[in-house]
């Protein structure tokens, strides 16, 4: 029976998680799996890879062939130089650990602490009513339709008396 080390995907659309699995070369990709040996979570930054060396040494030594993609994260991990006997490559790169978030909430009290109680800095809001430049604009739009009407008045007056 042919072995193969390869990935099984698992998540959801556009947030794949794989298992590096050790299958018969003849079952489809997600298909069953004689054993887990391993995670890969492409999408994390960096890319979360754990693989259990001793597994993966030992299925290695009994023939099972890794696929490429797998080939590529043994040799990141360094199980692939381990077991051609090469030099260990340098050391993969670890997430930053995350600050805790009880530590920033008390420096961000803190610092809020420290600020000046005095007055708001922004105006306070208007009742709601229209505002000073809409009254404004209302005004003298009456009064612009006033003086039309004035001067449109006068006019109409002479030809009435002219016609009678």
């Amino acid at each position: 029976m042919a072995v193969k080390i390869k990935l099984k995907r698992l998540g959801k659309i556009r947030s794949p998680h794989y298992r590096i699995v050790v299958a018969d070369s003849r079952t489809r990709r997600d298909g069953r799996a004689i054993e887990e040996i391993g995670l890969y979570h492409p999408v994390q930054n960096p890319s979360r890879i754990e693989v259990d060396s001793e597994r993966a040494q030992y299925w290695l030594g009994v023939g099972a062939q890794p696929t490429e993609p797998v080939l590529a994260i043994l040799k990141v991990t360094g199980d692939w130089q381990k077991f051609k006997g090469l030099p260990a490559p340098e050391p993969m790169k670890v997430p930053e650990p995350k600050a805790d978030k009880r530590a920033l909430f008390e420096a961000a009290a803190k610092d809020a602490a420290d600020e000046p109680k005095g007055n708001a800095v922004t105006p306070k809001a208007k009742k709601a009513g229209k505002s000073d430049k809409a009254e404004k604009a209302d005004k003298a739009d009456k009064t612009d339709k006033a003086e039309k009407k004035a001067d449109a008045e006068p006019a109409e007056a002479p030809a009435e008396a002219a016609g009678a």
